[in-house]
């Protein structure tokens, strides 16, 4: 037998070190050809380690978390042969983007990589006999599902790559009867005194790295608006009701961005980058709109570009088919960078009021809250309208209060009007 030592690989672009995220093997497994051994996380990118070879993991070259010098030793597999020692540097698949901030995903264009073969699972059952400190592989969002559901992740089987447990899983194990729901009643009122140490590493730690230097950077300022969307509302609705089925729904996003290519015809200052260490303003004439997107592996904000050239119809396909890629791991650098301005909402858990952080190097985010009927006084009477708040936030650095002001009442006098949308 003989041993293949594989080093951390160099993956461009003058990086030094990266860090490492997780491991999907330990000492011990057997492993093949292209398979996931670990996954690093350089500025850039998050990126796929595969074993170059078939054999068996001996020795594992550090802990998740742990930043790794490019050609340091990464994993030691025993592979069949004569007894002496092979190196290489292990091969790289792009995986997915970085967050920049905590609103936005650094660029990175997946690669294409050669089918994996899928690994055996743990267990052929509906529960996994795992040992009970072992931390099962889980993404954040499918770790808070199955709280959500009181299911212990390591009594689930995972069918994702290295047995990682998917949203699927959980619905499998539920479909199966094995959730905790199923106990006594009197175990919701037991005592708890369990607890559990979460490393912040990977995706968690660029956007708290990045958010914190956002924070510390620009000059942050909010400002919160009400807008009566309620003709918008019903201009939707009859737009959706005529042409839905032939050019498919429109949600409020795109009439927002419409709102801000023409609100920033006025405002220029707003649709901008400011490089404070070269101490200069660049305005754009393109409307480069961000579209802060949630996924399973943090927050991404892919790009609708030129936005001041699409119709209402084009903004709402190019958003979904974004949103889509970004949510699927697929979007591409292009499609995750380059930015003027960005749009940041929650949906129907947008909230009455949010103070959204900047996306730097952009001047403005404009956010936006739930829509709640509430009654307004209009012409003296008393009637319900729908309402919403934007909250939005500016670099006071380059943006005065008096223009922002000004340009989210731009917004929400067009929105408010929303013939004015489209008058040229």
């Amino acid at each position: 037998m003989g041993t293949h030592v594989i080093k951390m690989p160099d993956i461009g672009e003058g990086i030094a070190e990266v860090e490492l995220s997780q491991w999907h093997v330990k000492v011990g497994d057997l492993v093949v050809e292209d398979q996931v051994l670990a996954d690093v996380m350089t500025d850039k990118a998050m990126v796929d380690i595969p074993s170059p070879v078939h054999g068996k993991v001996i020795a594992l070259g550090g802990q998740p978390g742990e930043v790794m010098a490019v050609g340091s030793v990464l994993i030691s597999i025993e592979v069949e042969g004569a007894g002496n020692l092979k190196e290489s540097a292990a091969p790289v698949v792009t995986k997915e983007p970085v967050a920049p901030t905590v609103e936005a995903v650094v660029e990175s264009k997946p690669v294409a990589a050669a089918p994996r073969p899928a690994p055996a699972p743990a267990c052929q059952g509906p529960m996994v006999a795992r040992e009970a400190d072992e931390r099962p592989l889980a993404s954040p969002a499918v770790r808070k599902h199955a709280l959500d559901l009181g299911i212990q992740l390591r009594l689930v089987r995972g069918t994702g790559p290295a047995g990682r447990v998917l949203h699927e899983d959980l619905d499998a194990y539920l479909a199966q009867g094995q959730s905790n729901a199923s106990a006594p009643a009197a175990a919701a009122y037991a005592q708890r005194n369990d607890e559990e140490q979460i490393q912040v590493i990977g995706m968690r730690r660029k956007i708290a790295q990045r958010m914190q230097d956002a924070t510390q950077r620009a000059a942050h300022f909010s400002y919160v608006e009400e807008i009566d969307v309620t003709a918008i509302e019903e201009l939707r609705a009859h737009l959706n009701e005529k042409h839905g089925a032939s050019r498919g729904k429109l949600t409020l996003l795109p009439f927002l961005v419409r709102a801000l290519v023409v609100a920033l015809r006025n405002f220029p200052q707003m649709n901008a980058r400011y490089d404070d260490e070269a101490q200069v303003i660049t305005r754009l004439g393109a409307v480069h709109v961000g579209v802060a997107t949630q996924s399973d592996v943090g927050l991404m904000v892919p790009v609708v570009r030129h936005a001041e050239a699409r119709s209402l119809w084009d903004s709402a396909a190019e958003i979904s088919r974004l949103a889509n890629a970004a949510r699927n791991g697929k979007a591409s650098r292009d499609e995750l960078s380059g930015s003027t301005i960005t749009l940041t909402s929650l949906g129907a858990l947008g909230g009455i009021v949010s103070t959204p952080v900047l996306n730097l190097p952009e001047v403005a985010i404009v956010g936006v809250n739930k829509i709640v009927e509430r009654p307004m006084v209009v012409k003296g009477q008393v009637v319900i309208r729908k309402m919403m708040n934007l909250s939005s936030s500016f670099d006071h650095r380059v943006v005065d209060g008096m223009d922002a002001a000004l340009f989210i009442q731009a917004i929400r006098g067009l929105l408010e009007q929303p013939a004015t949308l489209f008058v040229e």
